[in-house]
C-alpha cells in the first residue's frame, strides 16, 4: 500500500519547473496521435490555431490523482472554451491505448476534448519542459503499471497567431492541477477583448 501511495504522490505532484517557453514566444508547431472519446484521432496545432486560441496542457500521466482532477476540470469547462472559440489539447507520455480509456472516461476527459500522446517527450522538450524518466513499479489509480516518462504540469495558452499568450505552471504559480482550466479560460476570454 505504501508503494502505491508513493507512486501516486510522485505521478501527481508537479515536477520541478524548468525554463518553459515564455509568453510572447512562438509556440512550436506539432502534430500528434491523439484520442477523443475513446477513438484514435490526429491532432495538429496549426490546424487548430486556424479556428482560434489553443490551450495545450501538459500533464504527468493519465489515471493519477492530480491529472484526473485536471482532466475533469477541463471537461467541465469544455463548452465554455468552445464558446470562447478555443480548442483544448492535453499532452502526456501515455500510450494511445491508455489515452483511449482516459479520453472516454466520464469521470475525466468525458469525450469532451482530445488528449495527445508524446511517447518520447519530443513535444514537451520543444516547449522547453523537463522530462523525467519514470520509475519501475509505479501504478496508476486503477492499479495498472505506469511505464513511461513524465513531463511537468504546465499549461500554455496560445493565441491564434501562434504566439504564447500565457504559461501556467503548478510549480511557479502555485496552482492546484484542477485550477489550470479556470485560469486558462479566463486568459482565453481576455484574448477576445484584447486589441
Amino acid at each position: 500500500m505504501r508503494r502505491f501511495a508513493l507512486a501516486l504522490l510522485f505521478a501527481c505532484l508537479a515536477l520541478p519547473a524548468a525554463a518553459a517557453l515564455a509568453p510572447g514566444a512562438k509556440a512550436p508547431d506539432f502534430s500528434a496521435p491523439a484520442s477523443l472519446a475513446g477513438k484514435s484521432v490526429g491532432f495538429s496545432l496549426a490546424d487548430s490555431l486556424k479556428k482560434g486560441p489553443v490551450v495545450v496542457y501538459f500533464y504527468p500521466s493519465a489515471y493519477t490523482g492530480g491529472c484526473n482532477a485536471e482532466a475533469h476540470a477541463f471537461a467541465e469547462a469544455a463548452d465554455d472554451f468552445a464558446a470562447a472559440g478555443a480548442t483544448i489539447i492535453g499532452v502526456s507520455h501515455d500510450s494511445i491505448a491508455r489515452l483511449n480509456d482516459f479520453s472516454a472516461d466520464p469521470n475525466y476527459c468525458a469525450g469532451k476534448f482530445p488528449v495527445a500522446s508524446d511517447p518520447d517527450g519530443a513535444i514537451a522538450r520543444s516547449y522547453d519542459l523537463k522530462v523525467m524518466e519514470g520509475k519501475p513499479g509505479l501504478k496508476d489509480t486503477r492499479g495498472q503499471a505506469i511505464d513511461h516518462a513524465f513531463t511537468e504540469r504546465t499549461t500554455f495558452v496560445i493565441a491564434p497567431d501562434g504566439t504564447i499568450a500565457a504559461v501556467l505552471s503548478t510549480a511557479d504559480d502555485k496552482l492546484a492541477p484542477d485550477e489550470h482550466a479556470a485560469k486558462a479560460l479566463a486568459i482565453v476570454r481576455g484574448l477576445k477583448t484584447a486589441p
